[in-house]
């Protein structure tokens, strides 16, 4: 008997292409309203308001690091998981130079995604298997076709990067590395 916005005995709206959009239009609009009210409740229990002002919470573990590098609006400081409550400056660095290295190596990985589809290396990726560039499908399917050598390759190189040249210095900013030039190219320009 639920008719169109759920309203009993209402209008339903005509089978087709158009309703099952609008259906999945709400079911995507549920699940953000369902993240949308769980963070007001959490607002609300430490400030007091669902739309209280944060400022308003002045016993936040979360103050040690406001004037950090990252912290950006509308959020602040960033850390749902809580792992900077107990203000341990070392393990804010740690997590930090973390961070950065994982989100250069997304920014490499979304490139690996972005440009197998507009064109691919010429020649072999494996010239004693005959298997070439070409013959690679997008995505993770690729790794499908990449020998167990060319992965232990992979390893080995991001590991001696990690090991040797993005080495964490606790005496320079977090991701700042002392070899490590624009976008941590190693031994590349500084700005």
């Amino acid at each position: 008997n639920g008719g169109v916005l759920g309203v009993p005995n209402g209008s339903t709206l005509p089978d087709g292409e158009g309703k099952t959009r609008k259906l999945n239009a709400e079911i995507a609009n549920g699940r953000l309203a369902m993240m949308a009210i769980i963070g007001m409740f959490y607002q609300d229990g430490l400030t007091g308001s669902a739309w209280g002002d944060w400022s308003l919470y002045v016993d936040s573990p979360l103050r040690a690091f406001e004037q950090e590098l990252g912290v950006q609006a509308p959020f602040g400081f960033w850390d749902p998981a809580g792992l900077t409550k107990d203000g341990d400056i070392e393990a804010f660095k740690r997590r930090r130079a973390t961070e950065q290295k994982h989100g250069r190596v997304s920014m490499i990985a979304c490139l690996g995604y972005i440009v197998p589809e507009f064109g691919k290396f010429p020649g072999y990726l494996s010239p004693s298997q005959g298997i070439a560039f070409a013959d690679c499908p997008n995505g993770l399917a690729a790794l499908s076709k990449v020998p167990g050598a060319g992965i232990a390759q992979w390893v080995l190189f991001c590991g001696l990067v990690e090991k040797s040249l993005l080495v964490h210095d606790p005496s320079r900013a977090p991701g700042d590395f002392a070899n490590g030039g624009v976008l941590g190219v190693p031994n590349g320009s500084t700005l």
